[in-house]
């Protein structure tokens, strides 16, 4: 991956709806290199998908929760995984070091609604405990990350 497929795949973030065209322009290529080049990502599993960015609270679900799974002695955190993937109710689940195994995001209409997934959560065989924190606003989430650092105390 050079510097202008990371230019591409900056642009993708951006505006995941951006034409071949568009890109094109912005990266100084023909919309057909840049297709080939998207094509290349894709293929390579660089891109993974595409997706539209959905206001939670406007599609019903006001409440999101960060959520700590401490495993038990006993508890196998694939079978853990597998079952916190069935609950609707997780949109991501992060396996971290640590006293817990995983931090999942959780995201309902209500705080009723937060109490019934962490009932379910507390029951998963293999889970010990729960620890929530409740997100009271996002200041920002999604962002793109370039790996690039942005200048800084190191930067000279």
């Amino acid at each position: 991956m050079d510097t202008t497929d990371r230019l591409i795949l900056d642009e993708l973030r951006a505006n995941g709806r951006a034409t071949f065209a568009d890109l094109g322009r912005t990266v100084g290529l023909s919309a057909s290199a840049v297709h080939e080049r998207v094509s290349k990502l894709e293929t390579a599993r660089v891109i993974t998908g595409y997706h539209a960015v959905v206001d939670q609270a406007a599609v019903g679900l006001g409440v999101t929760a960060l959520v700590g799974i401490e495993p038990s002695d006993t508890g196998d955190d694939e079978a853990i995984a597998a079952s916190l993937a069935a609950v609707e109710e997780v949109e991501s689940c992060y396996a971290v070091a640590g006293d817990q195994a995983f931090i999942v995001k959780v995201r309902v209409p209500t705080v009723d609604a937060l109490e019934r997934v962490l009932v379910l959560l507390r029951k998963v065989d293999g889970v010990a405990r729960t620890r929530t924190t409740v997100v009271l606003s996002t200041r920002f989430e999604g962002r793109p990350n370039t790996g690039v650092p942005q200048g800084g105390p190191d930067q000279g």
